[in-house]
């Protein structure tokens, strides 16, 4: 019986799974009995992250409602002494089937975005529904983890009865291979004969990531100094990304490798770093490429940015959806105006800090 299980939907290539996985590891080194319990049986991007003596249970569900009956199945037979959980859809499963168990688990649920954003305002009708269940479902659990300080305010204002419960910790984001990681050859052409400044965007191609802005603004970069983009990740807007590319006629200097997963190697040798999200929980790829010495451009987006770059000081901060205001900020990297970032700043993303942490909040009666 596991002292402390996980519940992950998927082992997709998102930053809330990669998290999770990571503290799972953490838990396995320290001797505390670990699972993960996911939805889906197909296996994600992440799944080669986790421990192999970590045990999966996998409850063949799909669909993330129709998990609540399986896992409270699982909880009442196999109650572990905590559970905890990540994003809004699994955790409002998490507290619906932790009731149906009823058994004794301390319940501990992380929100990753801002809701707000995140849920009331999305196109989908089941996320909006998440959002509208989160204030009567997230005061049932015992402690609710906000990734950052936007985040919890957030939250506070969507779930008022939850205020009390909502503690902030940081993502566990900067670990041992991360630095070995970084020191891994990059195979792609331009990396290897690199005469111009390369910008680097690492994410979903999604709505959320904003990934045109990016586009745009290279665009009004590329009309005053040579550069070249490449953006590494999977997502719905592969092919509206290529033929934006193509209508800006910076098809030439503009990449999509797909999904990497170890983009720590190109955060090492690109020339800056840029996040263009509408909104984020706390961005872990800002953090990662700070953590590889590479120089960074931020939207301040809700939220995270604010609070990783502490308030600009330490990477350039420009509006949501501003292409020019981007695109000036890049170059003002490019031309030399970097920011230091010192190394105390970064470590309270450490991974063992953030361990801590969560020990505490898990573990704790």
């Amino acid at each position: 019986m596991a002292q402390i299980a996980l519940f992950v939907p998927s082992f997709e290539g998102g930053g809330a799974e990669r998290v999770m996985l990571t503290l799972a590891n953490a838990f396995h080194q320290r001797g505390i009995e670990t699972c993960v319990i996911t939805a889906k049986t197909i296996e994600g991007e992440h799944a080669h992250l986790l421990h192999q003596d970590i045990p999966i249970v996998r409850l063949q569900s799909g669909a993330m409602w129709r998990t609540i009956v399986p896992l409270a199945r699982y909880l009442r037979r196999n109650p572990p002494m905590a559970l905890l959980s990540t994003l809004g859809e699994a955790n409002i499963v998490a507290v619906i089937a932790r009731r149906l168990a009823r058994r004794p688990i301390r319940l501990v649920i992380r929100e990753a975005n801002t809701p707000t954003t995140a849920f009331l305002k999305s196109e989908s009708r089941k996320k909006r529904l998440t959002g509208r269940l989160i204030p009567l479902m997230y005061p049932l659990a015992d402690t609710v983890v906000a990734v950052s300080t936007g985040v919890q305010h957030d939250l506070a204002r969507l779930a008022p009865h939850a205020r009390a419960k909502i503690r902030v910790i940081y993502n566990p984001v900067i670990t041992p291979d991360l630095y070995q990681l970084r020191q891994i050859s990059v195979a792609h052409p331009w990396f290897i004969d690199k005469h111009v400044p390369i910008v680097l965007g690492v994410g979903r191609l999604s709505p959320q990531k904003d990934f045109s802005t990016l586009l745009q603004a290279f665009d009004c970069i590329r009309r005053q100094m040579s550069a070249r983009l490449v953006i590494l990740g999977e997502g719905e807007l592969r092919s509206q990304l290529d033929q934006l590319a193509a209508e800006l006629g910076i098809q030439d200097d503009f990449d999509l490798p797909g999904f990497d997963p170890n983009p720590f190697r190109y955060m090492a040798r690109a020339d800056v770093f840029v996040l263009s999200s509408r909104y984020e929980g706390l961005p872990n790829v800002l953090i990662q490429a700070m953590a590889c010495g590479c120089p960074v451009v931020s939207t301040n987006c809700r939220s995270g940015p604010e609070d990783i770059l502490d308030g600009g000081k330490y990477g350039e901060l420009v509006p949501v959806g501003d292409a020019e205001a981007m695109a000036q900020a890049i170059m003002r990297v490019l031309r030399g105006e970097r920011k230091t970032v010192p190394p105390e700043w970064l470590q309270q993303f450490d991974a063992e800090r953030v361990t801590d942490q969560y020990l505490k909040l898990l573990l704790s009666r």
